[in-house]
């Protein structure tokens, strides 16, 4: 996936309320961008570290810039929750993850469940239809990518209506999208949101199919790195 707007580099400085974060310009000017993410992005915001903001250069907005992504030792890590669902469409629809290839329709934001929206709903030509739920994951544990990185309602009540529809007889998939490339597995985040961790191994057991593929993240893309095993402990 192409980052279309154009992208400027700085230092992390500092992130508050949530939305703000304090970036340093390479011409020494001090910036306030977007933070586009409500997780706690554990591990990753060390002040110093280079970043990428891109520059919506749109005037009717508040804040100019949107954080991108955050440079942590060798590898860059996507921080914008948004660019994973448009990048795993583009991946999917391209064919380039086997499990969710060979459907004959991919729709986005498709209502479901209880005043929900699923990230991707997949149908094939037969009608068949397979629910696909997206997860940015930035957080790590070692060499493991770990889901979440702060505690999630929201993603607990989104297994649940995977699971849900299984039981009505279709394929539901929890994607997660690690949006780094320095991890060689993935795991639920016990130590974080234990409650999620155990909705996970449920889901799971249920029928709900769990995947992972790392990313190789730069500052104008987002590219399919590789398949990461799944470690529910």
């Amino acid at each position: 996936m192409r980052i279309e707007q154009a992208t400027i580099q700085g230092t992390f400085l500092r992130r508050y309320k949530r939305f703000f974060t304090d970036v340093r310009l390479e011409d020494g000017s001090i910036v306030t961008a977007h933070c586009p993410n409500t997780g706690s992005l554990k591990g990753c915001l060390e002040e110093g570290r280079p970043v990428v903001l891109r520059d919506t250069a749109d005037p009717a907005r508040k804040l100019r810039y949107v954080f991108q992504s955050i440079r942590v030792g060798e590898h860059w890590v996507n921080v914008d929750t948004g660019l994973p669902n448009q990048a795993t469409y583009e991946h999917v629809v391209a064919g380039l993850i086997p499990e969710l290839a060979g459907y004959a329709e991919a729709k986005r934001e498709v209502k479901y469940g209880e005043n929900s929206r699923i990230d991707l709903l997949l149908t094939g030509a037969k009608g068949q239809k397979c629910w696909v739920e997206v997860k940015n994951t930035t957080y790590a544990l070692g060499t493991s990518a770990a889901f979440p990185d702060a505690v999630t309602e929201r993603g607990l009540k989104h297994l649940g209506e995977l699971a849900r529809q299984v039981a009505l007889g279709d394929r539901a998939v929890q994607f997660f999208f690690v949006s780094r490339n320095d991890v060689e597995r993935f795991r639920p985040a016990d130590d974080i949101d234990p409650e999620y961790a155990t909705a996970l191994r449920r889901a799971a057991k249920s029928g709900v199919e769990i995947l992972a593929y790392a990313h190789e993240v730069l500052p104008t893309s987002l590219t399919l790195s590789r398949k990461l095993p799944i470690d529910l402990g």
